[in-house]
C-alpha cells in the first residue's frame, strides 16, 4: 500500500517540513554526483557505523574527521538510492506538516531530529557490532508517524495498491495504516533477531529496528512537547 496523501488539511505553511525535504534532495544529489571511489567513504564517514559508535562510546578513537555521535544526525540526511529517498520524503511530505503545525516550527525540528537520534540508537542496541552503515531519515520520519497517529487516528489515508498495471486506490483511517506498518516493522525487527545475516539491517537492507523505535519515541516524546494542545505554539509562547 502506497499512500498518496491524507484528507487532513493544516492553517499554516510547513517551513520546517518543506526544508528537511529540501536538504534531503540536496544531500542526494551532491551524493550522486560522487565518483564511486568516494562514495563509500563519504557514507562510511557521515553514516552511522554500529560498532565505531560502540567504541567511541567507551573512549576509543574511530579516527574519523567527525565526532562519531555526529552521525547519529548526518546519517538522517543520507540515503541508499532513489526510491529510498522518495519513499521517505513522500511520507514526510504525508504525515510532516500536521504534526509540525501542533508542535511549532521549532519544537518540531528538536522533535524530529530527536526520533532520528533514538531511532539509530535503537537499532545500534540489537547490533552493536556490526560494520554495515546505518543511514536515512526513516527513523525520523518513523517518529513523525508516532506522533500523527495519537493525535489524528482517525484522519484518512488515501493512496493506491500496487498490482501490475492496475492501482486500485484505497481509503483507510490513519490508525489502521500506520498501526499495520508498525506491526510490520516490529515483526521483522524480531524476526532479525534470528536471522541476522538475512534480514534487516545486518544484510545491508532495512532497520527495522529504527523503524520501531522511532514511532515508538515519537509517540512518547510528541504528547510531552505539545501535541494535544488546544492553544496555537505561538500563543502559548506568549502566555508562558
Amino acid at each position: 500500500m502506497v499512500p498518496i496523501r491524507d484528507n487532513n488539511p493544516t492553517t499554516i505553511t510547513p517551513y520546517v517540513t518543506f526544508g528537511l525535504i529540501a536538504i534531503n534532495v540536496l544531500a542526494f544529489i551532491y551524493e550522486s554526483s560522487l565518483p564511486p571511489q568516494y562514495l563509500n567513504g563519504f557514507m562510511h564517514v557521515f553514516a552511522v557505523v554500529p560498532r565505531e559508535l560502540s567504541l567511541s562510546f567507551t573512549g576509543v578513537a574511530v579516527n574519523q574527521p567527525i565526532p562519531e555521535w555526529a552521525t547519529l544526525i548526518t546519517a538522517q540526511f543520507l540515503h541508499g538510492g532513489l526510491l529510498h529517498l522518495g519513499g521517505n520524503m513522500l511520507f514526510l511530505w504525508i504525515f510532516g506538516n500536521n504534526v509540525e503545525e501542533k508542535l511549532g516550527h521549532i519544537k518540531y525540528l528538536i522533535f524530529y531530529l530527536g526520533c532520528g537520534i533514538l531511532a539509530s540508537l535503537t537499532q545500534w542496541y540489537f547490533a552493536q557490532g556490526s560494520n554495515i552503515p546505518n543511514l536515512g531519515a526513516s527513523g525520523a520520519i518513523a517518529g513523525v508517524m508516532g506522533a500523527y497517529i495519537l493525535r489524528f487516528p482517525q484522519a484518512e489515508i488515501i493512496g493506491v495498491v500496487p498490482l501490475g498495471i492496475f492501482f486500485p486506490t484505497f481509503r483507510v483511517p490513519a490508525y489502521f495504516f500506520l498501526g499495520f506498518w508498525f506491526l510490520q516493522q516490529a515483526l521483522y525487527g524480531f524476526a532479525s533477531l534470528e536471522t541476522p545475516t538475512n534480514i534487516g539491517m545486518e544484510s545491508g537492507g532495512i532497520a527495522y529496528w529504527a523503524h520501531a523505535g522511532g514511532f515508538v519515541f515519537g509517540a512518547i516524546l510528541a504528547p510531552i512537547l505539545g501535541l494535544f494542545s488546544d492553544k496555537k505554539p505561538e500563543e502559548e509562547y506568549l502566555y508562558k
